[in-house]
């Protein structure tokens, strides 16, 4: 892949090339390839158990490769372990405060740990608990904090000295709607001001709105690599979303959908959406996509609304693997570690 071609790059925040991880039989990861440039968010994007905390635990230093090589930072992932992790900083799918403290003693304590006097680890925590929006819960114990308080304290924790580079793993599962849009809009501002994020995550759409280049990985290898409009552009040229006016037409439209469209090819076939009404296919134009949609209205099944766009990134995912990420999957290769 491209980062073969990179190693030694100074614009890169990462450059790993052939990364692979064992545990027993297991093999969690089979030789990943990523170029990350500094300054940008970059995903990492997969199901549960294809090899993506394995693969930030190697190169947070957590855990050594058995087989690649990466620079981190410019720094020798094995060699200079050290100098990384004195670079870096990893927020991940658990919260790593205590309970037993409140946000603002969480705060001044990672301060003091990283070498921050009283006085400027005490000012610090009060900067951050008031940009991310805990001011008001600063005396509270954290074990009485929401599930979208703890992961912001836990990634105001993470920056309390301000990495160069900053890992994310899973940083919004379990969070509502809103407590995943404050994170973003973290994400945004730490970007902003210099830093370098790996996200990590199964939510296609979090890659879709944070990351400028997306690496898909799939069983512990990397399937696929590009900004998010090329990966959807690498499915198909549009994405035709039909809703059904009777719920029980849907087997009937799928079947149509399929003939008339061409996808009846494992890897893309007609998607049945949460909706029970609703049906989705890629298509190869937006024209091909109204003749199907006029098929649906001649063999009487009757729509509701259509529309016609860009393959979303679940579609491309199902493209690419032939099926859909899944939050239950096997996570046999994470737990692992």
């Amino acid at each position: 892949m491209a980062a073969a071609n990179r190693v030694g790059d100074s614009s890169l925040a990462i450059e790993a090339v052939g990364l692979a991880k064992n545990f027993g039989a297991v093999r969690a990861v089979r030789g990943v390839d990523l170029a990350v440039r500094r300054g940008s968010v970059y995903g990492v994007l997969g199901p549960n158990g294809a090899g993506k905390t394995t693969t930030i635990r190697m190169l947070a230093t957590l855990i050594a490769p058995d087989a690649g090589h990466a620079r981190v930072l410019g720094h020798d992932l094995v060699t200079e372990a050290d100098a990384v992790r004195r670079s870096v900083s990893l927020t991940g799918q658990l919260a790593s405060v205590d309970e037993d403290l409140n946000g603002r003693e969480n705060l001044v304590l990672l301060g003091r740990l990283l070498g921050l006097g009283r006085r400027q680890a005490k000012l610090r925590a009060v900067e951050l608990l008031e940009a991310f929006g805990l001011a008001e819960a600063s005396g509270r114990l954290v074990k009485n904090y929401s599930g979208g308080m703890r992961r912001r304290l836990d990634l105001a924790a993470s920056i309390v000295v301000t990495p160069e580079l900053m890992f994310l793993d899973e940083p919004t599962t379990g969070l509502d709607p809103h407590a995943r849009n404050q994170v973003w809009d973290i994400v945004r501002a730490l970007v902003a001001e210099g830093t370098t994020i790996l996200l990590c995550t199964q939510y296609l759409d979090e890659a879709d709105q944070l990351a400028e280049g997306i690496a898909v990985i799939d069983e512990g290898r990397v399937i696929a690599e590009g900004t998010p409009a090329r990966l959807k552009a690498s499915v198909g040229n549009g994405s035709l979303h039909v809703r059904l006016l009777d719920p029980a037409d849907r087997e009937v439209a799928a079947a149509l959908l399929t003939e008339r469209l061409g996808s009846a090819q494992s890897k893309n076939p007609v998607q049945r959406e949460a909706d029970p009404a609703a049906l989705s296919v890629t298509c190869s134009s937006g024209d091909a996509g109204a003749q199907a949609v006029a098929a649906l209205g001649a063999a009487g099944v009757s729509v509701a609304d259509f529309s016609l766009g860009q393959p979303s990134l679940d579609e491309v995912f199902l493209a690419l693997t032939g099926r859909v990420p899944s939050d239950g999957a096997d996570a046999k290769q994470e737990v692992s570690v």
